[in-house]
């Protein structure tokens, strides 16, 4: 009883860990991990401010 329980535990925890994409998608990640676009400005007044901060500690 309490190995099924676990093992079906076990499956419920691996089926929600998977992200299932399609073609198209899969494509579209790959290039934004291989050619990542440009850090918006909010992003690097963000990173700048945390840096000042780690600096200051």
């Amino acid at each position: 009883m309490v190995s099924a329980v676990q093992a079906a535990a076990h499956q419920a925890i691996e089926q929600a860990d998977v992200i299932r994409l399609s073609q198209a998608d899969q494509a579209c990640f790959a290039q934004a991990l291989l050619s990542p676009p440009k850090p918006a400005p909010a992003l690097e007044r963000a990173f700048s401010r945390r840096s000042k901060l780690l600096r200051s500690e």
